[in-house]
């Protein structure tokens, strides 16, 4: 198995400019071209210039990257498929390494055993932030609610 790295990626302040430019260039191509399944791009060096093909999937997560990169916020990609320790998982969900394992304990979140240790796939771990989001979200709304039922909005 190999191992995953999650350490998230963030430009410096210098650098962000140059990443909202590219995705302004990135964005118009994408809306210009939208029937193309293969974007051709050019990646020069300094001496050489080489041809590259790469999948329009590829360039609207190139896009996406870039998006937030250029706004300041810190980016990682992590496979669906990957496995997690439950350290790289608690720091994904910002949770402490013991409230995780209450949560895997309580079938919250899947995982398998290896040995001893607990793997988490990327794709559980998503699987139960989205629905904690949507539980958060509904809390919100019924509290809202309330707030105006009772007048106090």
């Amino acid at each position: 198995m190999t191992k995953t790295d999650i350490r998230p990626v963030q430009l410096p302040d210098e650098k962000k400019a140059s990443a909202n430019q590219a995705l302004t260039r990135v964005r118009s191509y994408l809306a210009e071209h939208q029937d193309l399944a293969q974007i051709h791009v050019t990646v020069q060096d300094e001496a050489d210039r080489e041809p590259l093909a790469l999948p329009r999937e590829a360039v609207e997560l190139l896009a996406t990257l870039l998006a937030h990169l250029g706004a300041g916020r810190a980016v990682s990609i992590v496979p669906s498929d990957a496995e997690l320790t439950t350290q790289q998982a608690a720091d994904m969900l910002n949770v402490s390494r013991p409230f995780l394992i209450g949560l895997l304990d309580a079938g919250e979140i899947d995982y398998r055993t290896v040995g001893t240790h607990r793997r988490i796939t990327a794709s559980s771990l998503l699987d139960y932030k989205r629905q904690d989001d949507h539980r958060r979200r509904q809390v919100a709304d019924e509290l809202s609610q309330l707030d105006q039922e009772m007048g106090l909005i």
